[in-house]
């Protein structure tokens, strides 16, 4: 199954089209933690209340993400991408209305809907866009866009807030919004499918995350461990029938006929745990930089800085390579660099200096951009072309499911005071083992999809392989 792609310059426009939307979507999602203070002493509510502005985002994205995606299929990816923008746009607009918390939250829901919606499809389109032979490359340079995107919200929240109100700091993505409609003429057409939408199974999707990831949420920072505990036995409950019911579906939301190809699942297992792992460690390393080595706010930056940079370095050189060598291989060699680079920060001894954390950061930033673009690479690549946009939403919710479980986990190890030790670098380096573990195992031909994997087919010419 050989995909040639779109025909250069257009093929460029519709890379720049998809990278605009995508930082549109990562920023607006890192954005607003360096405005939590300000809308808390504007609103009057406390911290803590404020924090949810932040955890709706990733909530209602991780709730939406593939039945988004399921839906792009019906209506056509380029349309669902644009649709999405649209709404994100209107959202952003109704901030400036915001006079209450509720009303804000409201609104940060509907943004994150329009965010969900274009991302759903993203990497779909990114296989469409890409000719086969460099699908590795493209990811990788959407690995490089996530990675600027996440250095840059910070930087750019901070300088939003000092010439202006808070509102223009969710506003700062809009251009983002703009330039990606403008050039989204160059994707690739909508091409509809024809079926049913499975409506069902949509809801019991949304709700089965919804509920888990808010029983963690309400177990790590509420007062009451038993409705904590009853709302992550609902989740489970109602994924169990979501799962059964899906199992059914000739066109499921949960890609589950992808997930039966041990190839996929361990793909995506690996994906969540590194995601978990790398939440884990960037949620926690700044409070035992603080209180155990004494950093300034401003000398955490500094030190935290080379994990992105140097991803956006590697990320893009493993996509690359992954068009000509096993991803298996990238991702546990990725994983091995992670897994030393986190036990030696875990041993890091009072009066290390910057230097002393910046390299180790810097290493872990390669670790993980060896194995995340590879990764993505196969999960897209080992998908049929028709199942393309629900092998994308699967990559978008794994990760932002692992993400918010890396900072759930964070959080529970602050709760019980071990997370201003070495305990939360020893804990993401036992994830990454996991991760590096379902790397290596998808060298096992035993493993591979019964063609010898999709992606072998997208890659003629391997000797690798």
């Amino acid at each position: 199954m050989i995909d040639d792609g779109l025909p250069t310059p257009k093929r460029y426009l519709a890379i720049l089209a998809i990278s605009f939307g995508t930082a549109l979507v990562v920023i607006d999602g890192a954005i607003a933690t360096v405005a939590l203070p300000t809308i808390a002493r504007d609103l009057k509510v406390d911290g803590s209340a404020a924090v949810l502005v932040v955890t709706i985002y990733q909530l209602v994205l991780v709730m939406t993400l593939l039945p988004f995606s399921a839906l792009g299929d019906r209506v056509g990816l380029r349309r669902m991408y644009h649709y999405g923008q649209i709404v994100f746009v209107i959202a952003t607009a109704l901030c400036f209305f915001a006079r209450s918390l509720l009303f804000l939250l409201i609104v940060r829901a509907i943004q994150a809907l329009g965010a969900a919606a274009t991302l759903s499809v993203s990497s779909a389109l990114l296989r469409s866009v890409y000719p086969a032979r460099h699908l590795g490359r493209g990811l990788g340079i959407n690995s490089v866009v996530v990675s600027t995107s996440v250095a840059l919200a910070p930087t750019l929240g901070g300088l939003v807030l000092s010439v202006g109100p808070w509102p223009w700091v969710f506003a700062s993505a809009v251009p983002f919004a703009i330039i990606s409609l403008l050039l989204g003429r160059s994707l690739p057409p909508s091409v509809p499918r024809l079926g049913p939408y499975d409506i069902l199974g949509a809801v019991l999707c949304a709700a089965s995350f919804g509920l888990i990831i808010a029983g963690l949420e309400t177990l790590v920072h509420g007062d009451s461990p038993v409705v904590a505990s009853a709302i992550i036995a609902a989740g489970i409950g109602t994924a169990i029938v979501f799962v059964r019911h899906e199992i059914a579906e000739e066109r499921p939301i949960l890609p589950v006929d992808l997930l039966a190809r041990p190839v996929l699942a361990l793909s995506t297992v690996g994906a969540l745990t590194a995601f978990m792992a790398s939440m884990t460690l960037l949620i926690a390393m700044p409070f035992r930089l603080e209180r155990t080595f004494g950093f300034s706010p401003g000398e955490v930056g500094i030190v935290l800085a080379p994990w992105p940079l140097t991803t956006m370095i590697v990320a893009p050189l493993a996509g690359a390579l992954s068009d000509h060598y096993p991803a298996g291989a990238l991702g546990g060699i990725g994983m091995v660099i992670a897994t030393v680079a986190l036990a030696l920060l875990a041993c890091l001894q009072p009066g290390a200096g910057s230097l002393d954390v910046g390299w180790r950061m810097a290493l872990c930033g390669a670790g993980f951009g060896l194995f995340l673009s590879p990764n993505a690479r196969l999960i897209v690549g080992s998908a049929p072309l028709e199942r393309a946009a629900s092998a994308g939403g699967l990559i978008s919710t794994t990760r932002m499911t692992g993400q918010t479980l890396g900072a759930t986990l964070a959080a529970a190890l602050l709760a019980f005071g071990l997370g201003s030790g070495p305990v939360p670098p020893l804990v993401a380096a036992g994830l990454a083992v996991i991760a590096g573990l379902c790397s290596l195992a998808r060298l096992n031909p035993g493993v591979r999809n019964p063609a010898q994997t999709e992606v072998d087919a997208l890659q003629p010419a391997s000797p690798t392989k």
